[in-house]
């Protein structure tokens, strides 16, 4: 029977690795958002502390869940009260994403605020914000610097809730203007990289957000939508501005409010792909008889009809093996190789994780 043969691999001549970065524009729709589904992919939750969108009716086994929407304000902020609606949670909430993304300051280990510059020099807070978490379907390992907007209606509500209707405009779209992929333009902190989102694609309009980049996190500042008289529309209350909106409705009516306004999102996913490339190298005075153990004639190797013949073989296969000859990968090529003696090969098996 045919015997195995093994070729050694150097670790420092034949083995080596890359990284390499995959990206897929993702366009978000605001008719995905709120209309073309009739609400039926938004899902709401008892506790009422956000809300969740998928990219088809949630109770459908197809649908995908793309994005959370929350809101809340620093306990520091000015329109903190304990008689606020939903106070405590809203607080809460706040807190919660201020602890994951910023962590806490160093002289009296209090949790940090958002802020709307690149220095989190208390300059510029953002104490009453809207938070949007992307789904890791959609973001992968990281949204790519540079790439993220985000459209919001910011104009009256005119109690039409269709998005990109008329009664919305004027609009405003929020870019990480400043972002580079080489880093500049970007601050790293607890939660990773992150980057201000401008009104303005030249990055010198006002700083309304920032957009954290590995943890898929956008956070826009509710003053976003100024002082208008009807931001969001109460049942009972009428035409709420943003700030009796965040105090006297629940979560879920701001968050709801915010939804209705956001007209397209998109940005560019990223895949980080790590690789280690093997040169698998087939001598000339090697190989060049097959180890397929039923490629046989009377029980003996098939390698030649002519005596006088140089044997040759069809490589079809590579095998990575451990220093105990246990098979840890298998390479399987594209098309046979021929193999003889004439001849020698170089595989290249690249491994990716």
């Amino acid at each position: 029977m045919p015997v195995k043969s093994f070729e050694p691999i150097n670790p420092s001549a034949d083995v080596t690795t890359t990284r390499t970065f995959l990206h897929e524009v993702i366009p978000i729709t605001g008719s995905i958002i709120s209309g073309t589904y009739s609400d039926n992919n938004i899902k709401n939750y008892t506790h009422g502390m956000f809300q969740s969108v998928f990219d088809y009716p949630f109770l459908s086994s197809s649908a995908n869940h793309i994005f959370d929407i929350s809101m809340g304000y620093a306990g520091t902020s000015a329109i903190s009260a304990s008689a606020n609606v939903q106070g405590v949670k809203k607080v809460n909430m706040y807190t919660e994403f201020a602890q994951v993304l910023l962590g806490y300051t160093g002289s009296d280990n209090s949790i940090r605020v958002f802020e709307s510059d690149l220095l989190l020099d208390q300059t510029g807070s953002m104490r009453e914000c809207f938070f949007v978490n992307f789904s890791r379907l959609l973001t992968k390992d990281e949204i790519k610097k540079n790439s993220f907007s985000i459209t919001l209606g910011s104009g009256s509500y005119g109690g039409n809730s269709a998005p990109g209707n008329a009664t919305f405009s004027p609009t405003v779209t929020l870019q990480d203007a400043k972002a580079r992929i080489n880093g500049d333009g970007v601050t790293n902190t607890v939660g990773g990289d992150y980057g201000v989102l401008f009104s303005n694609s030249a990055g010198t309009g006002d700083g309304l957000g920032v957009v954290f980049y590995q943890a898929g996190i956008a956070v826009i500042t509710a003053s976003v939508f100024g002082t208008m008289a009807d931001f969001a529309k109460h049942p009972t209350h009428g035409n709420q501005t943003t700030q009796q909106a965040f105090t006297g409705s629940s979560m879920t009516g701001s968050i709801e409010a915010f939804r209705r306004r956001i007209q397209n999102i998109s940005f560019n996913n990223t895949t980080e792909v790590n690789s280690t490339i093997y040169f698998c190298r087939a001598p000339a005075n090697k190989f060049n008889y097959s180890s397929n153990p039923t490629y046989v004639s009377g029980s003996k190797i098939r390698v030649k009809n002519v005596a006088s013949d140089n044997p040759v073989s069809y490589v079809t296969t590579v095998g990575l093996y451990n220093s105990s000859n246990e098979l840890l990968a298998v390479a399987k090529l594209s098309e046979p190789l021929k193999k003889s003696v004439d001849n020698e090969l170089t595989i290249r098996v690249r491994l990716d994780y």
